[in-house]
């Protein structure tokens, strides 16, 4: 997907296989970051459970209007002034599909962050594929991995992504069969509705999405001035500003309505949104991905402007 950026350029078939090995180097290093930060994120969670018919108690949250009488826990509010609910455990093993946009884009990094969106997208990735297979879920990758239910699905992934990268762009997801989630991480910087125009189908197949955006700093706070050169590192194509701040202004106009129009579409169908900049801790992204995993409410955008 497009991206503003210096640092990339297109790639022919040498740099394609040239990126396939750079990439196959880096996934151990993010498994082992995966692996740390899911450690962190999941110490005190109970993991991916989700309030349903089980027959297990899982949490106390507060009465919301709307719900049924019968489901307020009488002695849990008379502790204080609040009114709760009891909630139980969903317990049917679940079917995730993770994916991480791969193209060319993705490698970009500024100086403002010490990680690429590639580097980032794997990252979140693994450690997804870590708490989610602890808690017992099944875990996929379109074209990559088939589900598995395996306290290592982590590590297998990484091993299947070392050996059998995502293509660029949306995945295929014929193969995809059921109800199921599937989690896009990506920096979706093309237009939203050619965007949407991939995920709608998805919509129609009863997929529930997650949409995860990866955005370095640079690109949302254009930090640039003076005579700059801009590579879109898909097609090669270029541009020249004179001054590159006489466009800052028009630039983040566009940049924000363009993830203001993704957030609201993807929000109208029934998928959720997440925003995170390689410049916060990918741990803010993982927790907001995961409440929205769980079905438990969160705001829209984490780690970049709302």
């Amino acid at each position: 997907m497009a991206s503003i950026g210096q640092t990339v350029s297109p790639t022919s078939g040498s740099d394609a296989l040239a990126r396939a090995r750079s990439r196959a180097a880096l996934v151990p290093d993010c498994l082992v970051e995966a692996k740390r930060i899911a450690n962190t994120v999941i110490a005190g969670w109970h993991g991916r459970r989700k309030r349903g018919i089980g027959e297990n108690f899982w949490q106390f949250r507060p009465y919301t209007d709307g719900e049924s009488l019968s489901r307020i826990d009488w002695r849990r509010s008379a502790r204080d002034d609040h009114t709760y609910v009891r909630d139980r455990e969903w317990e049917a093993a679940h079917t995730i599909w993770l994916w991480a946009d791969m193209s060319p884009s993705m490698l970009y990094k500024s100086s403002y962050a010490q990680v690429s969106k590639e580097s980032r997208a794997l990252v979140l990735m693994l450690a997804l594929a870590e708490i989610l297979a602890r808690s017992g879920e099944r875990i996929g990758c379109p074209g990559v991995m088939e589900p598995i239910s395996a306290r290592n699905a982590s590590e297998r992934l990484a091993a299947a992504l070392m050996h059998n990268a995502p293509t660029d762009g949306l995945p295929e997801t014929g193969m995809i069969r059921g109800w199921s989630d599937i989690v896009l991480i990506g920096d979706f910087l093309d237009d939203a509705d050619r965007v949407m125009g991939r995920i709608d189908p998805l919509s129609r197949r009863g997929l529930r999405g997650h949409v995860v955006e990866v955005a370095d700093p640079a690109e949302e706070l254009f930090p640039y001035s003076g005579r700059t050169e801009f590579t879109d590192p898909e097609t090669g194509a270029k541009l020249v500003a004179g001054r590159a701040e006489s466009i800052r202004e028009d630039y983040e106009r566009a940049y924000l309505l363009r993830r203001e129009h993704l957030g609201q579409s993807l929000r109208h169908i029934g998928w959720t949104f997440v925003s995170h900049r390689t410049d916060h801790l990918a741990s803010e992204a993982l927790v907001a991905i995961h409440m929205h995993l769980s079905g438990m409410p969160t705001s829209a955008t984490h780690g970049g402007r709302r």
